[in-house]
């Protein structure tokens, strides 16, 4: 376990408000770990000034559990190992968030595991659980944060998540080890219910960070109303739109975090639905996600920084028509892409 004062640093590391990707996972043809271009990914999102990855979690491949597999905990490995050596004389924090699924006893397991590789904390996905009452989800959650501080993750139902309620959020916020809630219902209604529980409990030492793959923009825009003159804002994202042109959204948390309430809102709408119509291709909303991590890997594979679009599941494939939409997205909205800074550095990070 970290001690109090670098727990308390990355504390407010992440209260501050970080770019945080969801680490993809680089596969030969073969289908079997690439490590020198997943050393390469590692190292593009440490130079693309993002404050931590997020390894283990949907876009790394829940499959790397499998053991047939076997990558989970050498992928969590490298990763660290990675940043250790890109890093080394950095003092600057940069959070290390394992993702952590399963019933307790092997959510529990797998945060040990990451705490003994030196994660800061765990994304806690609950889609494991479909049965368990709000009630036992909790503890759930409190045992994991016996072992590693906790990142709450709301799910869309649509790729695995569940509805829960605002008591589970306001119960959630009482947990003292919980330091953040990634919130990615990609519903307004529910995202709201989070934001209001965690405010109506008092936790403002607990950061909010969007998932919302479809809302990004909006979200880090929005001053939500949480009772009389006072607001709550989300201040990061950790999100798999930002494992691409991490550099270009790095850029975009500056630049809101700079603007405040004073800009133009027009210019931010612009904006908030060129990255959602980008998003909605890269994501491959029109079949239900079905391409989300393909769509991810086809834009790094078009940087160089993966050879293939190759996931564990050999049926798990970019989907019809997805490709060429994305083609329409990058000839309609060049602004939201980094290829300059990557052409630029990605041969040092593949040496």
């Amino acid at each position: 376990m970290a001690s109090s004062e670098s727990e308390r640093v990355l504390r407010a590391h992440f209260g501050a408000g970080q770019v945080i990707p969801a680490h993809p996972l680089a596969l030969t043809e073969h289908r079997t770990l690439d490590e020198r271009h997943q050393r390469a990914l590692t190292r593009y999102y440490v130079d693309a000034g993002a404050g931590g990855i997020a390894v283990g979690v949907h876009t790394t491949q829940f499959a790397i559990r499998n053991p047939r597999h076997g990558l989970y905990s050498p992928v969590l490995e490298l990763a660290a190992e990675t940043v250790r050596d890109w890093r080394a004389g950095d003092v600057e924090p940069f959070g290390l968030v394992a993702g952590v699924i399963g019933g307790t006893k092997q959510a529990m397991a797998e945060a040990e595991l990451a705490a003994s590789l030196g994660y800061d904390v765990a994304l806690l996905g609950l889609g494991s659980l479909p049965n368990a009452s709000e009630a036992e989800l909790i503890q759930h959650c409190r045992s994991v944060s016996d072992v590693l501080p906790v990142f709450g993750f709301y799910l869309q139902p649509t790729v695995g998540g569940r509805v829960l309620s605002y008591e589970f959020w306001r119960r959630f916020a009482e947990i003292d080890r919980a330091w953040a809630i990634k919130i990615a219902p990609f519903n307004r209604y529910q995202t709201l219910d989070v934001v209001r529980a965690v405010a109506d409990a008092g936790r403002s030492d607990l950061a909010l960070y969007t998932g919302n793959d479809d809302s990004i923009i909006t979200d880090l825009l929005t001053p939500f109303p949480v009772g009389g003159s006072r607001t709550r804002r989300i201040v990061g994202g950790l999100l798999g739109q930002w494992a691409v042109w991490t550099n270009a959204a790095v850029g975009l948390l500056e630049r809101i975090r700079a603007a405040g309430d004073a800009s133009p809102a027009s210019s931010w709408l612009r904006e908030a639905a060129a990255l959602t119509d980008a998003n909605g291709a890269i994501f491959d909303a029109g079949h239900s996600f079905a391409g989300c991590i393909p769509g991810i890997h086809e834009v790094l594979r078009r940087q160089g920084l993966l050879r293939g679009v190759w996931c564990l599941d050999p049926d798990e494939a970019l989907s019809p028509g997805q490709r060429e939409d994305m083609d329409r997205v990058y000839e309609q909205y060049p602004e939201l892409r980094d290829d300059a800074f990557v052409a630029g550095n990605l041969h040092r990070w593949l040496s």
